[in-house]
C-alpha cells in the first residue's frame, strides 16, 4: 500500500513516516500543497494524509482540486484546530475523514484501515496460497506452522504478488509499487529482493519457483496447481463425450458388418 503524506512540519512528517513504515506502508512526503499535487499526478496512491495548513496550496484547496479532477483516492485530513467549521469545510471539499493533532498513533492507524477497507473491501482479508498465509492486520507470514521472518520489502513483494495472482510485474512497476520517491533504487535492487524472498520461501518449504520469472517481461505468482487440473464437471463431460464416441464407433462397425454379410449372401 502506498500513502502520500502532505505535511510541512518536518518533525511530524518524519514521525509519521516511521510509524507507517513499520506497518509496511510505502510513504512519500510532500512539504507543500503544490508538490503534493505533482506527486498525485505522477504516482498512484492508496491513501492521502493531508494537512490543512500548508504553504503554496492549502489542504482544502488541494482536496477540491483532487475531486474536481475525478481522483477518488481516500483523503484523511490532519488538522491542528478542533474547529467544527474547519472540519465541515474539509468534508465539503471531498475529504473522507479527519484527525485532530495531536492524535494517538493507534487512532490514526485505525482510521487509515477503515478508509482502505471502504475503498476495497478485501484489502485486509487474510491471503492464502496452499499452506502459505499472510495476515495484513498483524503483518504475519506463515507456512504451515512455521513463521517467516521477512524484511519489510520482502513482505510487500509477497503481498503484491498474492493480491495480483495473474499479473506480470516488470521491475520498474515493482519499484513504483514498493519504493518511495526518495529511495529511488535501480532495477537490480528488485532482482536482489526477489532472490532473497525466494530463498526464504524455499527454506520454509514453499514449492520452488513460487514466484516465477516471465523472461523479457518480469515476475508473477506461479499458477496454482489446482488451476491446472480440470474440474469434476469438466472431467464428467469429457467422459460422456468419450462414451458417446465409442457407441457411435460400435454402431458404425455393426452397420458395415451387416452390409458385408448382405452382399455375401
Amino acid at each position: 500500500m502506498r500513502i502520500l503524506l502532505v505535511e510541512d512540519d518536518e518533525c511530524i512528517a518524519k514521525t509519521l513516516e516511521n510509524v507507517l513504515g513499520n506497518q509496511h506502508y510505502v510513504v512519500d512526503i510532500a512539504a507543500d500543497g503544490l508538490l503534493g499535487w505533482e506527486l498525485i499526478e505522477a504516482f498512484s496512491y492508496d491513501l492521502i494524509l493531508l494537512d490543512i495548513i500548508l504553504p503554496k496550496l492549502d489542504g482544502i484547496k488541494l482536496c477540491q482540486r483532487l475531486r474536481s479532477h475525478n481522483y477518488q483516492t481516500p483523503v484523511l485530513l490532519l488538522t491542528a484546530q478542533n474547529s467544527s467549521t474547519q472540519k465541515v469545510m474539509g468534508l465539503d471539499a471531498g475529504a473522507d475523514g479527519y484527525v485532530v493533532k495531536t492524535f494517538e498513533v493507534s487512532e490514526l492507524l485505525a482510521r487509515i484501515r477503515v478508509l482502505l477497507r471502504r475503498r476495497n473491501s478485501p484489502i485486509l482479508s487474510v491471503m492464502k496460497w496452499e499452506k502459505l498465509r499472510i495476515d495484513p492486520g498483524s503483518c504475519e507470514v506463515t507456512y504451515g506452522c512455521h513463521g517467516l521472518n521477512l524484511t519489510p520489502k520482502e513482505y510487500r513483494l509477497l503481498e503484491l504478488f498474492l493480491r495480483n495472482e495473474h499479473i506480470v510485474f516488470s521491475r520498474s512497476e515493482i519499484l513504483d509499487h514498493l519504493w518511495s520517491v526518495e529511495e529511488a533504487p535501480k532495477e537490480d535492487t528488485v532482482t536482489a529482493h526477489i532472490k532473497g524472498l525466494r530463498q526464504k520461501l524455499t527454506q520454509a518449504g514453499v514449492p520452488t519457483n513460487f514466484i516465477e520469472t516471465v523472461y523479457g517481461l518480469g515476475y508473477r505468482l506461479k499458477v496454482f496447481a489446482s488451476e491446472e487440473k480440470p474440474s469434476v464437471a469438466s472431467r464428467q463431460t469429457k467422459q460422456s463425450q468419450s462414451n458417446l464416441m465409442q457407441m457411435l464407433a460400435v454402431r458404425l462397425w455393426l452397420s458395415r458388418l451387416t452390409a458385408i454379410a448382405y452382399h455375401l449372401y
